[in-house]
């Protein structure tokens, strides 16, 4: 756990890490890009089931994503998500040659 401006985190804070790129590679799963030049997937089913993120079940939703200020947000930033949550609950992604 660590507390930032205030705010209690859990986990470990990620140095400088934000997301640089991200995309939709199928119904609910990203292709992150961190600032660290490390690619991940994400996939966001098991966030669906939360009602906060219920809204990107819809594939239309889901795909309109935009980064702001390397953090991944939705219709208009009324649904984002921290890098570091991102980070905890995504896979190791190498491109295969």
């Amino acid at each position: 756990m660590y507390i930032q401006n205030g705010i209690a985190y859990a986990g470990e804070p990620m140095q400088d890490a934000y997301i640089e790129d991200a995309q939709v590679v199928n119904d609910l799963c990203m292709l992150i890009k961190f600032s660290t030049g490390e690619m991940r997937l994400f996939d966001a089913v098991p966030l669906i089931e939360k009602p906060a993120f219920g809204p990107l079940s819809s594939p239309e939703t889901f795909q309109a994503f935009s980064i702001d200020h390397g953090v991944l947000c939705w219709l208009d930033g009324d649904i984002d998500i921290a890098p570091e949550y991102l980070y905890e609950h995504s896979y190791r992604y190498e491109k295969s040659a």
